[in-house]
C-alpha cells in the first residue's frame, strides 16, 4: 500500500498537523480521504458569509482537492456533514442536489457544539478511483 499526500492551492491550505487529503493506492484503484473543509475562501482565507455562502464554498474546496487527487466530486462515495444547527439541513440538502448527481453518496450528518473559525457547515469525504 502506498500513500500520497495532495494539496493543492485552489482549496485552503491546511492550518494544522493535517494534509488536505490522502490518497492510499492498493494494486486495484486508489481511495481518497478528504480532511473537512468548512467556507473558507482559499485566495483570502477569510469565511464566507452564512450558511448557503458556506456551503457552496466547501462544495468548491472539496472539489478542488477531489481534482488535485485526479477525481471529481463525481466520484465521492461518502460525505460527513457537520452542521452547528440541524435546522440548516433542508438548506444543505438543496446543495447536495444542486452539486451532486444520481446515484447520490451515502452520507451523515451531526450537529456538533461549534467548528473552526466559526463555521456553520464543515464537510469530509471519501472518494474512490479506478486503476
Amino acid at each position: 500500500m502506498s500513500r500520497e499526500v495532495i494539496h493543492t492551492d485552489n482549496a485552503p491550505a491546511a492550518v494544522g498537523t493535517y494534509s488536505q487529503a490522502v490518497k492510499v493506492s492498493n494494486g486495484s484503484g486508489h481511495t481518497v480521504y478528504l480532511s473537512g473543509q468548512i467556507g473558507l475562501d482559499p485566495a483570502t482565507m477569510e469565511l464566507q458569509d452564512g450558511f448557503n455562502a458556506q456551503a457552496k464554498q466547501v462544495f468548491d474546496n472539496i472539489e478542488a482537492v477531489c481534482q488535485a487527487a485526479g477525481g471529481s466530486i463525481k466520484d465521492v462515495v461518502k460525505f460527513n456533514v457537520y452542521l452547528t444547527d440541524l435546522n440548516d439541513f433542508a438548506a444543505l440538502n438543496e446543495v447536495f442536489v444542486a452539486r451532486l448527481q444520481e446515484p447520490y453518496p451515502a452520507r451523515a450528518a451531526v450537529q456538533v457544539a461549534a467548528l473552526p473559525k466559526g463555521a456553520v457547515v464543515e464537510i469530509e469525504a471519501i472518494m474512490v478511483l479506478e486503476g
